[in-house]
């Protein structure tokens, strides 16, 4: 075979020739060192080796076996690339093929072989080198500046103290090497400041720092590296100077203002409790309420005892011992009483005063059972050895000086004496019950209550009961004829002295003595009456910590938390408030004490909590003005006053009651009436003038208008009082159906009656409220001479109720025609006179005048038909033309009288239901004109209108 002319076997001895050779030329592999060790600055491109990269070959100097053609890297993900410098010594570089990043990665490790040339220029027969370990380090560049870890650094220190470290500021730096990624200094950039920092970021004050002089710092913190790059932002480091700690209440008021009607306030809103550290293992917390000043130990309903014991649902028939001084209870006058209660009634007895109950006034059986209550506020007794003080003694009026029933107080020890009667029992029975407590001799007030179910006696103080702790026996009293005497303040001694005197005077103040026969007081009611209109409270119960335990006083005026955590109590004392429900509260200061004592583990106490004095301030209540109204005249017909039912005087009364309130308009506060809605607890209708005649009049009320109400009524000859705390609508229906009756009121022309109305036992009182009942008579005829009719010059009209005769009068006794005649003489003479005064009157009118004419009626035939008969009274002075128009009309009236009395009554006049309203207007215009006409006529003509008195 041949190729192109050359013979085959001629080209295959040419080819094994020249491979026999090239394996004789390339005979040796590179060499290169087993390890390099690299350097390469991040974000550079050029890696610094040790030793160089350098690569040999023995088969030098022939051509390419002799050479070096390339360096291969085996690895993963290796950025870098070796090059070749020089093929024939052999010289390399190493480079970055891509992006180093020393926080990326600081170290690479890979492996790297070199490679001759081959045995000619295509590099065919080729021969690579060992392979060697390279290790590449990346060197760091200080591209970051340090950055702290916090935003905001705050601290407290106490005033008065030097700190070695408050606190520690810390920065750090993004950059991989120790070099430029250490903090190796911080700066405080605010100058002035009393404080340094070290290179760890401590900070710590150069000086004593004061709390009255600077309460907080605010200073600036820088930070550098160890290549001194500065931090691009400073931190803000505050630091808050406390005063040294002292254990105790903090974040409260002094003062707490309460505005009537707002319900419940917090006392304590922002208060916490400062320990000054410490592990605690409980805290006790007491708030009282001050209340001792106010009336009668607290705010309480001021209503008078009666109106309260109403209220309360007491049963009826006590009697009230010490009643406010009126004419009907006089014996209270000469005591001394303490002003400025706000209403209450408050005796005060210093040992030289008493008073002397009206037998009439003294229940004269006590029975078995009853009960005495009381409000008394009393102190120790003066001296070594006290005497009895005696509140309330029944004893001998003359001859003998036997106590029958007493309550006294002896060296603090309340003592109530009961002799029964002998003829009631007749064996040795308990007679002396004795109580000795804190509350007689604590110079506060108290509510004292004694139920008597004999021989069982048992007493309430503040609506707790108390067991004498001491009962003696006595024998009763036999029986005699004396008199009894009923003293408050002290003992009668009507016997065995030779003047009778009181003794066993009592020291301390009373309010409220009552005493009722045959029925004892039930707890309910006890604790009503003396209960507390204010108080403390607590919001929220729910949102208290378990761990938490409260517990009030019967009063609500001790207030006692425990707790085991100081957040628990802290949170619970913020929950304390005040509350008053009364709409009108006494105004004034109510001072308020916390007591707190805190328990550490295994002591009894380790932290002294100082006591904290405070005051709540009730601002005073917006005063209502109760005001009366209604129709203040009322004319009735004297046969109203005789029926059964009488008249309603205050039928259309009103009573309202409005405040002065302030609104906010523009900035400017302007004041405005406001109506509101109270109890008032009695109103008073007095008789103004005589008194009421039992045997005539009566002013009463029907017990049904007094059902379902809280309200009773007393009345007397001198008017009736309503009492009893309800609402103003219930007193307004009751008023309304107050009835006024007189059986007899032929002499009686009118009644004049004064109402007034109370809230809070006369603290706010209403307008005096007149009101007058005008009687109307309808008096029977009288039968006169007729010469009297001949008196002409002493011919007057008639100015009070005309007397006249029946129309049928006539039939008995006709009256003559000369008298007829002169009286109608008589009676033109008087219009003639009177027709000159009216002329412009007649002028105006003359055109309806002519018309009317022909309707005017013979004179003749009145005068015959009529039986005229008219009283006058010769001393009368003359009243003019209206008297003599009244008297002429009396005579036509007598027809129509019979049919007036069953006509209707408004506003004390009588209504004619037969007779039209318009003939009534058209009389009233013609009345002028019909008088001109009379005088033209020379013949009298009478008005039909009538009136009746």
């Amino acid at each position: 075979m041949d190729i192109r002319g050359v013979p085959f076997g001629l080209l295959w001895l040419l080819s094994g020739y020249s491979c026999a050779l090239g394996g004789k030329v390339n005979k040796h592999k590179p060499w290169i060192e087993t390890s390099y060790h690299g350097v390469i600055t991040e974000n550079m491109d050029t890696v610094l080796l040790d030793p160089p990269l350098v690569a040999l070959d023995k088969d030098a100097p022939v051509a390419y076996a002799g050479e070096i053609c390339s360096f291969k890297i085996f690895g993963q993900d290796a950025p870098f690339e070796a090059v070749v410098l020089n093929r024939t010594s052999g010289e390399g570089v190493l480079k970055a093929s891509g992006h180093v990043d020393c926080e990326s990665q600081k170290e690479y490790t890979f492996i790297i072989q070199a490679y001759d040339c081959g045995a000619e220029p295509s590099g065919a027969n080729w021969k690579k080198s060992h392979k060697a370990v390279v290790h590449i380090q990346v060197d760091d560049v200080n591209e970051f500046s340090p950055v702290f870890r916090e935003s905001l650094y705050k601290a407290s220190v106490t005033e008065g103290k030097i700190y070695d470290s408050i606190l520690q500021v810390e920065a750090w730096d993004q950059d991989c090497s120790p070099q430029y990624s250490q903090i190796c200094n911080y700066e405080i950039v605010t100058g002035g400041t009393p404080f340094a920092i070290d290179r760890n970021g401590n900070i710590r004050n150069t000086e004593r720092l004061s709390y009255e002089k600077q309460q907080s710092y605010r200073i600036m913190v820088s930070a550098f590296d160890c290549g001194q790059k500065k931090a691009e932002e400073d931190v803000v480091v505050h630091i808050e100077v406390k005063p040294v700690c002292k254990p105790g209440w903090q974040g409260w008021s002094k003062r707490v203002d309460y505005e009537p009607g707002t319900g419940s306030k917090q006392l304590f809103p922002k208060m916490h409790l400062e320990t000054c550290g410490g592990p605690l293992s409980g805290v006790k917390a007491m708030v009282e309420l001050q209340t001792n000043h106010i009336g009668k130990g607290c705010d309480r309903e001021t209503y008078s005892e009666k109106s309260l014991q109403k209220l309360c649902g007491a049963a009826s028939g006590s009697t009230d011992l010490l009643p406010a001084p009126s004419p009907s209870a006089n014996w209270t006058a000469s005591l001394l009483t303490d002003s400025g209660r706000e209403s209450d009634l408050i005796y005060r007895f210093d040992g030289y005063q008493a008073a002397n109950v009206p037998a009439h006034v003294v229940p004269q059986n006590l029975t078995d059972q009853f009960t005495i209550a009381t409000w008394m506020k009393h102190g120790p007794s003066p001296g070594l050895r006290a005497e009895k003080e005696t509140i309330l003694c029944n004893s001998d009026k003359t001859e003998m000086n036997r106590h029958h029933y007493s309550l006294y107080v002896h060296n603090c020890r309340l003592v109530f004496l009961l002799r029964r009667d002998f003829t009631l029992i007749d064996s040795y029975r308990p007679a002396e019950f004795h109580w000795k407590l804190e509350q007689i001799c604590d110079k506060e007030w108290h509510y004292y209550v004694i139920n008597v179910e004999f021989p069982a006696v048992t007493l309430f103080v503040d609506g707790v009961t108390y067991e004498p702790y001491l009962v003696t026996d006595d024998w009763p009293i036999h029986s005699s004829k004396i008199d009894t005497q009923l003293t408050v303040g002290a003992c009668w001694q009507g016997g065995e002295v030779a003047t009778p005197r009181f003794t066993q005077y009592f020291h301390g103040s009373l309010s409220g003595l009552t005493i009722r026969p045959g029925r004892i007081e039930t707890q309910k009611v006890i604790s009503c009456l003396q209960a507390c209109k204010e108080g403390l409270d607590i919001n929220s119960l729910e949102s208290l910590a378990k761990d938490i335990k409260f517990h009030f006083n019967p009063a609500q005026s001790v207030l006692v938390v425990e707790g085991e955590d100081v957040d628990s109590i802290n949170t619970a004392v913020t929950k304390v408030s005040y509350i008053n429900s009364r709409q009108f509260p006494t105004p004034g200061l109510r001072r308020l004490h916390i007591s707190t004592s805190v328990q550490c583990f295994g002591e009894d106490t380790c932290v002294s909590i100082p006591d904290i004095k405070a005051v709540v301030m009730v601002l005073p209540p917006s005063e209502p003005r109760i005001t009366i109204s209604g129709s203040k005249q009322l004319i009735r017909p004297a046969s109203d006053l005789r029926s059964p039912l009488g008249v309603a005087p205050f039928r259309d009364l009103r009573i309202t009651s409005t405040v002065m309130k302030g609104d906010s308009f523009g900035g400017f506060r302007r004041p405005g009436v406001m109506e509101v809605m109270h109890n008032l607890d009695y109103c008073d209708v007095l008789v103004i003038g005589d008194e009421l005649e039992p045997e005539r009049e009566s002013l009463e009320i029907h017990h049904s208008a007094l059902l379902g109400k809280h309200l009773d009524a007393t009345n007397s000859t001198s008017g009736i009082s309503i009492y009893g705390v309800d609402s103003m609508a219930h007193y307004e229906q009751v008023l309304r159906q107050l009835r006024y009756r007189n059986w007899k009121p032929a002499s009686l022309m009118e009644r004049r009656f004064r109402l007034t109305c109370s809230e809070l036992n006369g603290r706010y009182t209403s307008n005096e409220f007149n009101l007058e009942v005008s009687v109307l008579h309808h008096t029977a005829p009288m039968e006169h001479v007729n010469h009297m009719a001949a008196q002409s010059q002493y011919m007057r009209p008639v100015h009070h109720p005309l007397m006249i005769h029946n129309p049928n009068s006539h039939m008995s006794g006709p009256a003559p025609p000369a008298a007829t005649v002169v009286i109608v003489v008589c009676i033109s003479a008087l219009v003639i006179i009177v027709v000159i005064g009216i002329y412009r009157i007649h002028a105006t009118h003359q055109e309806g005048s002519r018309d009317d004419e022909d309707e005017i009626k013979d004179p003749e035939s009145d005068w015959e038909s009529a039986g005229l008969n008219i009283t006058v009274n010769p001393m009368e002075a003359i009243r003019g033309p209206q008297a003599l128009g009244e008297a002429v009309r009396g005579e036509e009236c007598e027809e129509e009288e019979d049919e007036e009395d069953d006509a209707e009554l408004v506003g004390g006049m009588t209504i004619v239901e037969s007779e039209s309203s318009d003939e009534e207007e058209e009389e009233g215009i013609k009345g002028r004109e019909e008088v001109n006409g009379r005088k033209q006529k020379g013949k009298p003509e009478w008005d039909s209108s009538c009136v009746t008195y």
